[in-house]
């Protein structure tokens, strides 16, 4: 079992910064892949960006060139730095870990933190 924290939401404006922690406890958690995925009011969850237990990276089109992710498993914490943040950026934002990699598809991961909320003001 892993359990997943995520940490760092909060409410700021158009152009702000925002850095989401993904802490996990349990199984070895540098061998997973960790992914971020957000789910706004009234629309599907869909898949922002994830990290591979290798170290390769993916990012959705509309996040590219504005957030980072990264890992430390050291401290067992996957970050997602958010940066010129738009409106429709707000969501409720989840990090998953999934056991064969890490991917773009919710199907592909096997546990789930409890989210963390971002809006964005205009």
């Amino acid at each position: 079992q892993v359990q997943l924290v995520e940490s760092g939401g909060g409410l700021v404006q158009a152009g702000a910064s925002l850095r989401l922690s993904c802490a996990a406890s349990g199984r070895t958690f540098s061998n997973y892949g960790v992914g971020w995925f957000r789910q706004a009011p009234g629309k599907e969850r869909e898949f922002v960006t994830a990290i591979t237990w290798s170290g390769s990276v993916y990012y959705t089109d509309a996040v590219k060139g504005r957030f980072t992710i990264s890992r430390d498993n050291a401290k067992n914490t996957v970050y997602l730095q958010m940066n010129n943040l738009k409106p429709e950026d707000t969501a409720v934002y989840y990090c998953a870990a999934d056991r064969e990699g890490g991917g773009r598809n919710i199907w592909e991961y096997d546990y789930w933190g409890q989210g963390t909320q971002v809006t964005v003001s205009s």
